[in-house]
């Protein structure tokens, strides 16, 4: 008889995801905090539950990036067909901040001041009777350049782009365009 341990890495990755919620609320008041929900397979649970054990972030670190002029940055993700901030997943023992930063770099070529936690998700995720949730931290940076180029070693992120407002077909639209109305920069 074959045990599934499931339950068990899912409590782990619980555990890590708070250890991580705390950690990152101490220190950003200001962050406008929101959740999704999704249902997954069963390969893409496992996979999340590893990612969110490993450090508590199941899509890794992003960043919305804004110029003087308002405009935000956005690439385009061609594995889930959308418009996405900047981001992905921790390499080694980079902070969550370095992450971002790298990730902008190599997405859109465009170098950028990290000002601090602008929003905080609660990402849920359940497969079948299984569930457990990560957190999705996503900095406000401050474009220092603004010539985009993208040069993504993984090949996900096609094209970067500057908008005044947001696409139809960008990811979390509601929670960026509510963060964006409310956000003083």
């Amino acid at each position: 008889m074959t045990v599934d341990r499931l339950w068990y890495l899912a409590s782990e990755a619980d555990q890590q995801a708070q250890q991580t919620y705390h950690r990152l609320t101490e220190s950003a008041e200001d962050a406008r905090e929101f959740s999704k929900s999704r249902w997954v397979s069963r390969p893409r649970f496992r996979t999340i539950v590893n990612r969110v054990t490993d450090n508590g972030l199941p899509y890794g670190a992003h960043a919305v990036v804004t110029r003087e002029d308002g405009a935000v940055l956005l690439v385009r993700h061609e594995q889930v067909d959308m418009w996405v901030l900047p981001g992905g997943e921790v390499d080694g023992e980079e902070s969550f901040r370095e992450t971002a930063r790298r990730e902008m770099r190599e997405e859109a070529g465009v170098e950028a001041s990290v000002d601090g936690l602008a929003l905080l998700g609660r990402v849920e995720f359940h497969f079948e009777d299984h569930s457990t949730w990560g957190v999705l931290p996503i900095y406000h940076a401050r474009a220092e350049t603004t010539d985009l180029a993208v040069e993504d070693p993984d090949g996900e992120i096609t094209a970067a782009r500057w908008v005044q407002s947001l696409p139809e077909d960008t990811r979390d639209r509601e929670v960026l365009r509510a963060w964006c109305t409310d956000a003083v920069w």
